[in-house]
């Protein structure tokens, strides 16, 4: 069984959580300083290497202003 965090669910999650940044404007150093994390921490997310649990995935959607829904397959 593969690892969840390599999943297609997982890669659909960090690809939208790319995207929705992006079309916000935002880049990782600004959402760092909104989440009181580090650009590498953000970095990190994005590129796979960090899970996130359903809490952080509630702070990310209030900051890109998007429903949670939009980062789940």
């Amino acid at each position: 069984m593969t690892k969840a965090i390599f999943s297609k669910d997982h890669k659909y999650m960090i690809e939208q959580l790319k995207k929705a940044r992006i079309e916000s404007g935002l880049d990782q150093v600004d959402v760092a300083r909104l989440l009181g994390r580090t650009q590498p921490h953000i970095s990190k997310i994005e590129a796979g290497q960090r899970r996130l649990d359903i809490t952080q995935l509630k702070e990310f959607a209030k900051i890109y202003k998007k429903d949670i829904n939009y980062f789940i397959k």
